[in-house]
């Protein structure tokens, strides 16, 4: 009888172990549970959030138009482009604008003999027209000379494109001021400025409202006033033609 009970308690030693529980394991189930407790917190955050169609459209209008996908829509709810879009347009025109006046100001100058006395540079805010005062008017005089009336009339041609606005900048050497009219620099340089100004008004049918007339007197120099050269380069009249809509000017 004994036997039986050893030998019944050694075959139970032996036997296989439980077989494990049937499903996934428990951690699987735990990490299963925050990842949809997760996307639930992320749908109720879309839930709050104000999805605005219009700023989205109009953003995927300048992606597209950024990657040179060109679609046509001629119904009445096309989404325009983006307004960086617009504005990157405005000035790749206007560069255009700038390049092609620069140039037609240039063979008004050599069709009128005046590449003596005017010179013609230009960059991305603009072109600019530059006449040695020396030949425009007498020293410590605003009254306009007859040559200056060919140098005007030239500014006036290049006014015809009516995408550009006109500052009328009048500057002088230094020195002091020879003239019984003009105490100062400041009303000298700002009279001839407004000279060519009314001559402008006068001979053309520009709006006033395109232009405008202002005196630096020495402020601004070109070169350094140490030499005659220098004091002559620095007496000038200036015509600077910048594109309409600019915010200043």
């Amino acid at each position: 009888m004994a036997e039986d009970v050893v030998e019944e308690q050694q075959s139970g030693a032996k036997s296989d172990p439980p077989k494990p529980e049937a499903g996934i394991p428990a951690w699987m189930a735990t990490f299963a549970d925050m990842v949809t407790l997760l996307l639930c917190f992320f749908v109720l955050l879309l839930s709050f959030t104000n999805q605005d169609v219009t700023n989205f459209k109009m953003m995927m209008g300048s992606i597209q138009e950024a990657m040179g996908v060109q679609m046509e829509d001629k119904s009445a709810l096309a989404t325009p482009y983006a307004e960086s879009s617009f504005k990157e347009r405005r000035s790749v025109r206007e560069n255009r604008e700038i390049v092609e006046l620069g140039a037609r100001l240039k063979k008004f100058i050599r069709a009128k003999d005046l590449s003596a006395m005017a010179r013609v540079s230009s960059d991305k805010s603009g072109v600019m027209l530059r006449f040695d005062s020396n030949a425009m008017f007498a020293k410590g005089s605003a009254q306009l000379t007859p040559q200056s009336k060919d140098a005007l009339n030239v500014v006036i041609e290049g006014m015809a494109n009516k995408s550009f606005n006109l500052v009328i900048r009048g500057h002088t050497d230094g020195e002091r001021a020879e003239s019984q009219l003009y105490s100062s620099n400041w009303e000298l340089s700002a009279a001839r400025a407004a000279s060519c100004l009314r001559y402008i008004l006068s001979n053309s049918t520009i709006p006033a409202n395109r232009m405008k007339a202002v005196g630096y007197a020495s402020a601004k120099p070109i070169l350094p006033s140490t030499t005659e050269a220098n004091k002559r380069a620095n007496r000038r009249v200036e015509f600077f033609y910048l594109p309409v809509g600019r915010s200043k000017w």
